[in-house]
């Protein structure tokens, strides 16, 4: 484990209790978590009951369900919708607003006030908050350390680093709050009417914070925004079809990052065209405990381009399979 990983997990331990959203899901596994180890006859005792009961069922709330909150597919050119079941209801995006982040700091690259290969020094934390904005996933970045415009967009949305988004919203807009004025007037440009941002990366608020403020938006909002940065910046996809980055630290570090797009990732869950090649080459995953497991998925076959957003899935297997299905029929009815 390098120096930076080390002191990026070591950040959120310290803050975690005080800072972690509260969740109902995980409250279980806390308390399990802070128990004594059994001893191996009660280990036995506890496996043989387990296998006699059913599974208990993923919590569900309005913002996290099972298959899922809300499914859209579309065709990315038309916007022709292929498949909608509640596109327009509310839930949280978490993660995947890293794309509307990107979206910002590319359209600053587009009109040359910023270049990727500009420097971006990583900020002090100034409160508590700014602490939250930074836990992991991260790059762990010290205050002082710089990396390039184009190497945190990749950490960003390869690896969904937190402090990544921090870092170039400061850079792009002076601070974080100047940056998420301009996500929702982008937001509002692009007709994401259901859509309201809190930060640059999606993090839920802090346990104890006195506003409750979620990032939301909606199948629909988040097809937009797909759309828009598609047609706008299409070498977003340069970064988001990446599945494998090794990131070289400020003190010379290296470290590896995994994509968290698992329809491109793993071999179970990819879609493939009929001359064999992989179809899915983005967008963004988001997770939150609040609010579950998301995608905004693009895939091409025979020169058609299909996006498909699921949101609020209870787990990531039940989001992955229908996001692959998803588009796998999508690419299907474009190609006829």
């Amino acid at each position: 484990m390098t120096m930076k990983k080390t002191a990026c997990i070591a950040l959120a331990a310290a803050f975690a209790a005080a800072l972690a959203p509260y969740d109902m899901a995980a409250a279980p596994a806390r308390r399990a978590a802070s128990r004594p180890a059994a001893s191996p006859a009660a280990k036995s005792t506890a496996a043989k009951s387990a296998a006699a009961k059913p599974a208990a069922a993923p919590v569900q709330t309005r913002y996290r369900k099972s298959p899922y909150v809300g499914a859209l597919s579309l065709d990315a050119v038309s916007g022709r919708t292929l498949f909608a079941d509640n596109a327009d209801v509310e839930a949280y995006p978490a993660s995947i607003t890293k794309l509307m982040t990107a979206f910002i700091v590319l359209d600053e690259v587009s009109a040359g006030r910023l270049k990727l290969t500009d420097l971006v020094t990583a900020s002090p934390t100034r409160s508590r908050l700014d602490v939250h904005l930074r836990q992991p996933s991260c790059i762990g970045l010290k205050a002082g350390e710089s990396m390039s415009v184009d190497d945190l967009l990749r950490v960003m949305l390869v690896h969904s680093a937190n402090d990544a988004a921090v870092f170039l919203a400061e850079k792009c807009s002076g601070s974080v709050d100047a940056f998420v004025h301009r996500m929702n007037a982008k937001a509002k440009s692009l007709g994401m009417t259901s859509t309201k941002f809190y930060n640059p990366n999606g993090l839920p608020p802090p346990r104890n914070a006195k506003e409750r403020n979620f990032n939301v938006s909606t199948c629909k909002d988040l097809a937009l925004l797909a759309r828009a940065i598609l047609a706008e910046h299409s070498n977003i996809l340069r970064y988001t079809s990446i599945k494998t980055y090794e990131a070289t630290l400020p003190n010379g570090n290296k470290q590896r990052f995994v994509n968290h797009n698992n329809v491109m990732v793993k071999d179970r869950l990819k879609v493939r065209n009929p001359d064999g090649s992989e179809a899915a080459d983005g967008l963004k995953t988001g997770y939150i405990d609040a609010g579950g497991s998301s995608v905004v998925l693009t895939g091409k076959r025979g020169g058609k381009r299909a996006i498909v957003v699921v949101l609020g899935s209870t787990s990531a297997a039940e989001r992955d399979a229908k996001a692959a299905a998803l588009l796998e029929d999508a690419l299907d009815t474009l190609s006829l």
